[in-house]
This record gives C-alpha cells, structure tokens and sequence, in this order.
C-alpha cells in the first residue's frame, strides 16, 4: 500500500531521544482508530552511538538509511525525500515526541484545505511552555538583533514582528514560516519547488525553503490544534563552534540570496565584529571574574568562529 504519510527524521549521535521519537510516533499509530498508512524514513548522518544498531533491533519496519557521512540537516532530509514515497512529506526532528493526534491533524488540516502547502505544529518544550515556531519572514533589522548578543537591547517592535507576537499562538493562522522542526508539506510542492537548498549546510533552509514555497503561490499555515515536544538543538549542541558557524553563514547566505550580495557583506562584517567584541568581554571575565571554564569555552568557540571568517558566498 502507497503510504499517505512519509515521515523524514534525520539523525546524527542522539539514539535515546531517537528512540524516543520513533516510540511516540507508533504509540500515536497505534491509538487511532483509523491509522494513516505511513512510512517511517531514519537518515543516519554516520552516527556513532548506537543509533543503527538501537534501530535494527527496535524498529526493523523502519526504513533506514545509513549515509557514511555527516550531510547535515539539509543533506540529509534531502536524501529521505527522494526515497519517500507518501503524498505528504513530513520533515521531524529527532529530539521530537509526538503527541496525540498530530499527525492526523496536520494531514486532515491539508486534506481540508487545498490552497495550503505546508502547515507546522504547535511545538511546545518539556516543561510544558510554547515554543515560539511561527515567523515573519526576516528583515535586516531582524538579522542585526535576533539571536545576536544585540538581541536584549532589540526595538521590541522588531522581535516582535518577526515572532508574530501580535497574534495569539493558539489559534490557527495564515504565516510566512515554520520551524524545520516539524514540518508537513505536500508531495505536489516538492516536486515543483524542489529539494531544500544544498548550500544551507543547517539553519535556515527551512526559511529559505517555505519563501521559495510561498512565491510559488501556495500558503503556509500555522496549526496549534497539533501539539509536538521539542527538547531543541540536541544534535547540534554537540559541536557549540561548528553551531555558531553553521547558523551565522546560512543567515549570512538568506540575506545575501534574498537582498544582494552586497547586504550579505554587511551582515557578515557586523557578525564578524560582534564575535571579535564578544571573544574580547570573555577573555576580560576569564582574567578578573569566575566560571573560568565556562569562558574558556566560550573564548574557544568564538575564536574558532572569527578563524572561519564565516563565509558564505551563494
């Protein structure tokens, strides 16, 4: 049987929360009534803690697929799509549970509404509190303060905006992004806007992706009546260096796609600055103040961002 639903889960080096993951998704199988025919797809970036062994033993209908390498986050959901088989594609991080009835939800909510191309869940963390997962799509002002050491000092109109903080996060709504966290998009917009964009090593492919989705003319809605935890940044804590580069060269990289190369400068000049500013305040709190360690670590990451040079050319 074709399966309606496919579901993409790329890993990298976190079994237990990927066990955990793939439990909830068949407990949540397992208690409807009318099940979905679905298909689970494991992309394994070449982990090394189990992850294929826990798989085989635990999950053996699951279909695994072992890459040899770490593609990324990008690299590797783009090999699970061209495998999936389902008429909607659901991207799901593994440090996610399922809860309830989402997935019937999100697909009924696109069965229902043919206009739509990509819908996202509510996330919420595990203490119970919303995690913000909708957006505007970023300006320049956004890029200048949002996840920057700028960002306590923002114009609340600013984050504002681009959290859509103006609109109640339990209702249902029409938005320009969701968290690639958990993701559900039809087959029909993947094949005509394509795989996400391959030079997005990880962070902001998804944003990148659902604007070329949206120019394509379809909408993306935001469902809150589908509820998913997110333990968040699980696999990419592991290397906190490789993090700040990943995520500042593909903010560098959308900037410069979308509003020229020369912004794109800019921004990696201003970025470029504030981890010089940073490694300087952390080596002067390393000398005179306390958590040594914690600001040798930070001196250590900083230093390694300022060494990359953050390039990000499109």
């Amino acid at each position: 049987m074709t399966p309606k639903l496919s579901i993409v889960i790329v890993s990298w080096n976190v079994c237990d929360l990927l066990q955990g993951c793939l439990e909830s998704i068949q407990e949540s199988l397992d208690n409807q009534e009318n099940a979905l025919p679905v298909e689970v797809i494991v992309v394994d970036n070449a982990s090394t803690d189990g992850t294929v062994e826990m798989i085989g033993q635990r999950f053996p209908d699951i279909h695994l697929i072992e890459t040899g390498e770490n593609l990324g986050f990008t690299g590797g959901n783009n090999v699970g799509l061209k495998a999936a088989q389902g008429n909607y594609l659901f991207l799901l991080n593994p440090d996610t549970r399922i809860t309830g009835s989402a997935l019937q939800t999100l697909v009924a909510y696109l069965d229902a509404n043919p206009t739509v191309g990509a819908v996202g869940p509510k996330l919420v963390t595990d203490g119970g509190s919303v995690q913000p997962s909708r957006r505007r799509f970023p300006t320049l002002w956004t890029a200048i303060f949002e996840s920057t050491w700028l960002q306590p000092i923002a114009p609340k109109r600013v984050l504002d905006q681009y959290y859509i903080a103006d609109q109640p996060d339990d209702e249902t709504q029409a938005v320009d992004w969701v968290e690639g966290a958990a993701l559900l998009i039809r087959r029909s917009v993947y094949e005509s806007v394509g795989e996400l964009d391959s030079r997005f090593f990880m962070y902001s492919e998804e944003l990148d992706w659902q604007r070329r989705i949206k120019q394509s003319g379809w909408e993306i809605h935001y469902v809150p009546d589908a509820q998913i935890l997110h333990y968040g940044g699980k696999s990419s804590d592991q290397v906190i260096a490789q993090k700040h580069i990943h995520f500042q060269t593909s903010k560098i990289r959308y900037f410069a796609k979308y509003y020229g190369q020369f912004a794109g400068f800019c921004l990696r000049v201003f970025l470029l600055i504030s981890y010089i500013w940073q490694l300087v305040l952390e080596s002067i709190k390393w000398l005179f103040w306390n958590k040594r360690d914690l600001r040798k670590s930070r001196i250590e990451a900083y230093y390694q961002v300022i060494k990359s040079g953050l390039p990000a050319r499109v």
